[in-house]
Parts: C-alpha cells; structure tokens; sequence
C-alpha cells in the first residue's frame, strides 16, 4: 500500500517540489507524493524545474501549492529546514531535513541540493519499503 506523503517549505517553489519530483520518478510504485508551501508562492524557481530535467526527472507536475491543496490526512509529512512551522496535518511521522535554500544563488547551489534530496528520498523509500514508516 502507497503512503501519502507531503514535502513542505516556505514556498513550495524549490525544496519541496525537487522533494516531490524525486518521490514521483524513484517511488512511484510506494509513494503519493504530495508537495506544499506555508505562504503563497507563485510559480517554482526556473533553476529548480531545470537541475530536476538535467537529472532526467519529469517535472510537467510541478506548480506551488498550498497545504489546503493538498490531502489533509497524511502518513508522512516532511519539512524541507527552513523553520516551518506548519499548521497541525494530521500524520503518522513528522521529521525535518534540514536543508538550505539555494534560491539566489548559482546553479552548482541547485544541483547539489538536488543531489541531497534524491538521496535522502532514497533513504525514505528503503524505509518505506523495510516497514519502518
């Protein structure tokens, strides 16, 4: 059985949606993966979308969200590490990645943070798949 799970920052722009690309192309088959932000963010950062095609992960899905566009009740919800606090969701796990923002900066700042979240999203679904979550 998939679990439901939710990757959350500020603006749902970045972090997040790299998060949820990564879940949607590695995870598919243990994952429904979900992305949102706290605050209203219009569109995802260009160099988000373009480190994610780079590495060959289809991000015609991404748009910033907000949690009401998102399921209310989740299995697992995840913070990015930009000191969120995210109105109560209900969950099984909670945990925070503790991940840097690169917006602003080069593109080597993205990719690298790209290269962070695909790891650790390997790391959740190995979880998911030994039961642990």
């Amino acid at each position: 059985m998939k679990k439901k799970v939710a990757f959350v920052c500020v603006h749902n722009s970045c972090r997040s949606i790299m998060a949820e690309g990564w879940a949607k192309h590695l995870g598919s088959e243990f994952i429904e993966a979900y992305s949102a932000g706290t605050e209203k963010y219009s569109a995802p950062k260009p160099m988000a979308l373009e480190v994610m095609t780079d590495a060959g992960v289809d991000m015609s899905h991404a748009s910033s969200k907000l949690l009401d566009d998102i399921p209310q009740s989740l299995d697992i919800l995840i913070t990015m590490g930009c000191g969120v606090e995210c109105p109560f969701v209900p969950c099984d796990h909670r945990e925070d990645w503790g991940l840097d923002d690169p917006s602003g900066g080069p593109k080597s700042g993205f990719e690298e943070t790209r290269d962070l979240i695909k790891d650790k999203v390997v790391e959740l679904i190995a979880r998911i798949k030994r039961g642990d979550l």
